[in-house]
């Protein structure tokens, strides 16, 4: 398969992996970070799945998963958006649904986490999507991804 140079988000995952955003109820309803992470893929182009375990209605369109072995055969890549400490069962359950990398965002990652995903023979890898979308100006200088993705690759907004 060739990779598009402008496609390409982290290390080697680009606009066409299928994600699942693992977040709670709370960050998705509160527009918080997981919430954006899967407003941002969906703006990519990407093929974006909401994982919450309590979530009870849907995410706009988009139905929400109660966690990732319900999306088996359907993503390559999982994305929490969760505190290390709540991801306890995150590599089994990626291993089960298919999943080839793990995008770890924010304080996602430990290092128990990465030496469970090398044992699973999961990628890890860590950095937010956040850094890579492009912020309208003026008002872009006020968010701070702007400012720490200011050297990141930008993807340019497809839907």
């Amino acid at each position: 398969m060739r990779i598009e140079q402008d496609n390409i988000l982290r290390e080697d995952l680009t606009i066409q992996h299928r994600y699942a955003v693992i977040g709670s109820e709370k960050a998705f309803r509160g527009h918080q970070h997981a919430w954006k992470a899967w407003k941002v893929f969906k703006e990519f182009g990407c093929t974006v799945y909401p994982v919450a375990a309590k979530m009870k209605q849907r995410l706009g369109p988009d139905k929400v998963y109660a966690d990732l072995t319900e999306l088996q055969g359907k993503i390559d890549v999982a994305a929490p958006c969760l505190p290390a400490a709540e991801l306890a069962d995150l590599v089994p359950a990626a291993q089960a649904a298919g999943c080839t990398h793990i995008w770890f965002q924010e304080d996602s990652w430990s290092p128990e986490l990465q030496a469970q995903c090398e044992e699973a023979g999961i990628k890890a890898v860590r950095g937010c999507v956040l850094l890579h979308k492009v912020f309208v100006k003026p008002l872009a200088f006020f968010h701070p991804c702007y400012w720490h993705g200011w050297r990141e690759r930008k993807i340019k907004r497809m839907r």
